[in-house]
């Protein structure tokens, strides 16, 4: 008999249909063991010893495992295709030959798709388990270890109301809370708009005033109200004639297939789903054998894929959405040793899978596959200009037109931020120089400048990718741990940062600055991932990492709570105590006049109180 490992009870289902009656398939339920939650599980001063413990609740799950592998004749380890699962075979693996129930023939074997064909092929290719994935996952699970054990107890003790810190995590909380004091300190700046409603032959179009007196306007140059009038009333008494007409063709090309921040990033923008949601739903499809897997930094799809996206293509639509040669994406990820191939659908035939949200997500997925390998869109861009008999004032259109829609008949990618001057919706009437647009009406419009948008989750992954700070497949668990401990909260999808998470991320700025640093986590990621690669030896990483980190933390702990507050009182001091519209002193105790307020830590957290403390009880 021979034993096949997998994670999930629904992967295994599947892959015993594929198998037939010589193999038994069990599944770990994930992880069968981790280091336990207490102090001394990674010893530094020991080369870095760690101790692993088996999940209580996985206690059965492991017997069943055991007791079948003492009568297998071959362990077949078939976890998911990455670190994460390379991890779980490992641990799996050493658990066995601890009790010494391992047979003597022990193979890994990946695929990326639950298929038949994925399946059978890959029990033909089976390897040894790769040791610089596993080394990698140990640093990774040691350092966040590490960072947050050595991190908290410094919290509880001198950070009152404060639970705990991550490597990738307080660095994310960090960005949430720098975007917040950058919409405080925005200061917003007046500016109009003056625009024309025209009509030509029947059909109207907007014109914006983009002259005035001679002088380019741009976005802020009608400052005020008064000028804004003017600029109104010179366009309300002239009469404009086209001056030129500008047609100048555009061609547009369609994404690449998903990798899993873009797929977190467009679920969240065009279904409203969280990362961690997206992610629970790929888990279920790739099970069922809908989709590839769905942890993947790449953007090439497997050339039988293409051939079958290319063949779905021509089925369903004339010769001309079909380019001639297919389509090659390359991967912007770093480490391209941990990128598989993208997320597609296994079947080109299949417009549908799942139901509900599941049916949804791979509608998505479905389309994005298929548009990466459909013709460019053609699309006409026309701008028209208009001028006055003095050409001082001049007022532009501009509109465009899809020629060919191309793979826009299937999906158009979503976009986070829009601009004010979106213009290109306008259809612009058939002109010509000379032409005189009779003029409707003309409005001058007042606008501010706008702070920059607080993150959604796809700007907010979108942004953690660009710095290079944590990695897809973890983006969804860093943001479920800055929501579950309240350090920010949602609203309307977007992030707020709490007050509890704008203290912890002071304390962190102002005593640990190095570990909060972009470019620190980043590079941290990048060492990591030389450790997969077999370029660097993980406990050197880990010494690294740990002869810095230590001595400051102790340093941090021997502070007195009370020198603590009082230097995050001065760092924090604009958002505490604003300028108040009086102008008067804003830390004067609204309660007693006389006494001076400043931050305190107690019990329960820190708060704001008064000098004259026990007299003045005003907090």
């Amino acid at each position: 008999m021979q034993l096949v490992i997998v994670e999930s009870p629904a992967k295994a289902k599947t892959i015993k249909k594929y198998l037939g009656k010589d193999y038994k398939v069990l599944a770990s339920y994930g992880h069968v063991r981790d280091l336990p939650p207490k102090d001394g599980s990674v010893r530094p001063d020991e080369d870095f010893a760690m101790d692993w413990e088996t999940y209580r609740d996985k206690a059965s799950r492991v017997k069943e495992i055991s007791d079948a592998a003492k009568k297998a004749d071959r362990l077949i380890l078939a976890t998911d295709p990455d670190r994460e699962g390379e991890a779980i075979s490992w641990h799996v693996q050493e658990l066995l030959a601890k009790k010494k129930a391992l047979p003597k023939e022990v193979e890994r074997v990946t695929f990326n798709a639950i298929t038949k064909q994925a399946v059978t092929d890959a029990m033909k290719r089976p390897r040894a388990l790769d040791r610089d994935l596993i080394d990698a996952y140990l640093a990774r699970r040691a350092l966040d270890y590490l960072f947050g054990f050595t991190l908290s107890p410094v919290l509880w003790r001198k950070l009152p109301g404060a639970k705990s810190a991550g490597r990738v995590q307080s660095v994310a909380l960090r960005m949430i809370v720098e975007r917040e004091r950058e919409i405080e300190a925005f200061r917003p700046q007046e500016y109009w708009s003056v625009i024309a409603r025209m009509e030509q032959d029947g059909t109207e179009f907007d014109a914006r005033l983009v002259r005035f007196d001679g002088e380019k306007l741009d976005k802020l140059s009608l400052g005020e109200q008064g000028i804004a009038m003017r600029a109104k009333a010179a366009v309300d008494a002239a009469r404009f004639t086209v001056e030129e007409v500008e047609t100048k063709p555009l061609k547009r090309n369609p994404a690449p297939p998903f990798t899993t921040s873009t797929l977190q990033q467009e679920a969240a923008r065009k279904l409203g789903y969280s990362a961690s949601h997206t992610m629970r739903l790929a888990q279920n499809l790739y099970e069922a054998g809908a989709i590839t897997y769905m942890r993947t930094d790449g953007v090439q799809m497997d050339p039988s894929a293409i051939s079958a996206a290319r063949k779905a293509i021509a089925d369903r639509y004339d010769g001309h959405y079909l380019p001639e040669k297919p389509r090659h994406y390359s991967t912007k990820a770093k480490n391209a040793q941990e990128a598989h191939e993208a997320i597609r659908p296994t079947d080109f035939t299949r417009d549908h899978a799942g139901s509900g949200d599941e049916a949804k997500l791979y509608g998505l997925i479905f389309k994005r596959a298929m548009a990466s390998q459909m013709a460019a869109a053609s699309l006409e861009r026309t701008t028209v200009t208009l001028r006055d008999p003095t050409g001082r004032h001049e007022l532009r259109a501009t509109g465009q037109v899809v020629k060919f829609p191309g793979f826009l008949a299937v999906y158009e990618e979503g976009r986070d931020n829009k601009d004010d001057d979106e213009d290109d919706a306008n259809l612009l009437p058939l002109m010509n120089k000379g032409d005189c647009p009779a003029k409707k009406g003309v409005e001058a419009a007042q606008h501010f400048t706008q702070p920059p948008p607080r993150y959604s989750e796809a700007s907010l992954v979108k942004r953690m990718e660009e710095l290079g700070i944590g990695r897809p497949s973890t983006y969804a668990s860093v943001i479920q741990v800055l929501k579950d401990r309240n350090y920010v909260h949602t609203e309307k999808n977007r992030f707020f940062a709490e007050e509890s998470g704008r203290l912890l991320t002071a304390f962190l700025e102002r005593f640990f600055e190095r570990y909060v640093a972009y470019d620190f986590t980043a590079g941290m990621e990048d060492e990591l991932d030389d450790v997969s690669g077999g370029r660097a030896a993980w406990k050197a990483v880990l010494e690294s990492f740990w002869r810095d980190f230590k001595p400051k933390s102790d340093e941090a702990m021997e502070r007195k709570p009370s020198e603590i507050t009082e230097v995050l009182d001065g760092f924090l001091e604009d958002y505490l105590f604003p300028p108040n519209e009086s102008g008067g002193d804003p830390r004067l105790c609204p309660k007693c006049g006389e006494g001076r307020l400043a931050l305190r830590g107690g019990k329960y957290g820190a708060f704001v109180a008064c000098s004259n403390y026990p007299e003045c009880k005003y907090t």
